[in-house]
């Protein structure tokens, strides 16, 4: 039997841009039928975009993208092509994957579990498919799944093994989080050996949001072997051979055979070529801290070119969050397009001001110096009477952060008229956001949120990677204890606990939902993570307001964790005796 050349397009698709969609799956078609493949296989919703959220209440936008899959069916030629689109009917619009061949489409799947956790909102839009589809190519049967579809232990693969299919087809959008690739090719090796068959799985690339895909499509033989692998982060094509095996056994009419009016078998047939032979690709996977930075500056980079901003205002203080914020930037959209704003008050460092400006040199961005303490002394003329008879608090430090809010908002908005817009990108990392140790409209302004799903002990573990090749981030800011500089010597360890001891207890308590008798018997003392739970819960108000941030962990603020803000239940260790 002829063997099948695949190609499985890992591309990055924009939400809503159907015409910018379109254009890259008639490419990448084109380039696959060039490399001599029979079957193109597309993301999920690739003609739309995922997720589209409340796109998919407008009757007008699901019209559209059932316009643009047909656009893309009568314009790939010479090869068959899975794509991942919105389909309706009288019941409701389904999460589909269209096959088409010879300037039609060919059928239909839909998509049958869906999602409805962490991220995850599809019950709340589509219904649920049911039915199989195979596709039956150089006489080999093609199962067709749909992302979630694999995760389900006995999932629609099941129906296609027993139908005869040897090869299955699961077309995704899965966001990235730390450790998602082990647990992808855990879960294929496991569907592959369980039913027999090859599994081959095609993921999206880009930034969407708060949202990172990485790609990292794969195919996995029937031992759970790993056959193919594509890279992270970056769009490409991943080509692989599959040679059929012998399927002389199953009955001519196998959808008869199946009585199932469940079934249904479509007959994409295949253009006869001389494939040349063509060493699978495994690319290499990268490590940990590599794959976190990656994951980053990829969103950063989409985030700010989908959305139509050219540059970056970063505020530089000396210390570690906007240093490492300011390289993100630097290697997302370019040096060139980085400004870095250096704000000192009575309360800055000399060191801080000579790091910061250290840290532009190494990076090569443009940075400039807009010192505060006039502005604040004349808030604090102004407020005076108000102020009168009360002690130094937390009032007279947020008021520099908010001068310094002001002052890269302004910025930002001034370079609308300079045809370079700029979006100010805040740097608070995931504990200060967890325990509130963030001023709203100060440090937390801004319009994206670099580190805000990055605890500060992986910040450290970023900037001494970013520094693998050469001192960019100073060492000296590495090592310094970290501070706010609003007041006197003041160090984060005056409100907060050492990280290394604050950071597994935001873990266990945020992202494990461990209670705190818990979070005690894992050794921590009583009283502090009774202190640091009741900081994170006091703290919902001011996570509202943030800015949105890319999602690197399973449980990130905001479309992850959904608390109330107004909530009186406290979850504090129960009295003994």
């Amino acid at each position: 039997m002829e063997a099948i050349r695949i190609a499985l397009a890992q591309l990055n698709p924009t939400v809503g841009d159907l015409e910018g969609n379109l254009s890259k799956i008639t490419g990448a078609a084109a380039e696959a039928e060039a490399a001599r493949a029979h079957l193109i296989a597309f993301p999920e919703l690739m003609i739309t975009g995922y997720p589209p959220e409340d796109l998919l209440l407008k009757s007008s936008f699901v019209r559209d993208n059932l316009e643009t899959l047909s656009s893309a069916a009568s314009s790939i030629e010479g090869i068959a092509a899975i794509i991942g689109f919105v389909d309706r009917d009288s019941s409701g619009i389904y999460n589909a994957a269209a096959i088409v061949a010879g300037g039609e489409i060919r059928g239909i799947y839909r998509k049958h579990h869906l999602p409805n956790y962490g991220v995850f909102d599809e019950e709340r839009y589509f219904e649920p498919g049911d039915g199989i589809l195979l596709a039956r190519m150089n006489g080999c049967l093609i199962g067709l799944t749909v992302c979630e579809d694999l995760w389900i232990e006995d999932g629609p693969h099941r129906g296609c093994a027993a139908a005869g299919a040897t090869l299955m087809v699961n077309i995704n959008g899965s966001p990235y989080h730390r450790g998602k690739g082990k647990a992808r090719l855990g879960l294929l090796a496991s569907r592959a050996k369980s039913t027999g068959a090859t599994f081959a799985y095609v993921n999206m690339v880009g930034g969407q949001d708060e949202l990172v895909f990485d790609g990292q499509s794969m195919v996995v033989g029937p031992q759970g072997d790993l056959i193919a692998r594509g890279s992270q982060f970056e769009e490409e094509i991943l080509y692989f051979d599959y040679q059929a095996p012998d399927t002389s056994w199953l009955p001519a009419d196998i959808e008869s055979a199946a009585a199932s009016e469940a079934m249904r078998i479509v007959d994409v047939g295949t253009t006869p070529r001389q494939l040349a032979e063509l060493p699978n690709r495994i690319a290499g996977e990268m490590e940990p801290a590599e794959e976190v930075y990656s994951a980053i500056v990829l969103g950063v980079r989409d985030y700010l070119h989908k959305n139509g901003f050219q540059q970056a205002v970063i505020g530089l203080s000396g210390g570690i969050d906007s240093s490492l914020t300011a390289a993100v930037a630097a290697d997302a959209i370019g040096a060139e397009n980085v400004l870095g704003v250096l704000n000192p008050s009575r309360f800055t460092t000399e060191e801080s001001n000579e790091y910061a400006e250290k840290l532009g040199r190494n990076l090569g961005i443009e940075f400039v110096m807009l010192p505060i303490d006039s502005i604040f002394e004349e808030f604090l003329t102004t407020l005076q009477d108000v102020f009168e008879g009360t002690e130094w608090n937390v009032a007279e430090e947020n008021i520099q952060s908010r001068i310094r809010g002001v002052i890269w908002m302004a910025i930002s908005n001034k370079s609308e008229i300079l045809d370079r817009r700029r979006i100010v990108l805040s740097a608070g990392n995931k504990s200060e956001m967890a325990v509130g140790y963030a001023t709203l409209y100060g440090d937390m302004a801004g319009g994206f949120a670099v580190l805000k799903d990055v605890p500060k002990t992986l910040v450290y573990e970023l900037a001494r990677w970013r520094n693998r090749d050469g001192e960019v981030i100073p060492q000296a800011v590495i090592d310094r204890p970290p501070t706010a500089e609003l007041k006197p010597d003041q160090l984060d360890t005056d409100s907060l606990p050492p990280y290394e001891v604050l950071d597994p207890i935001l873990e266990a308590y945020v992202e494990d939902d461990l209670g705190p008798e818990e979070i005690v018997a894992m050794g921590f003392d009583s009283g502090t993570v009774a202190r640091v739970i009741g900081m994170v819960d006091r703290a919902e108000y001011k996570r509202r307001q943030a800015p949105p941030g890319i999602k690197i962990t399973e449980r990130a603020f905001g479309r992850d964790r959904r608390l109330p803000i107004t909530n009186r239940y406290r979850p504090f260790p129960r009295q003994q005796g």
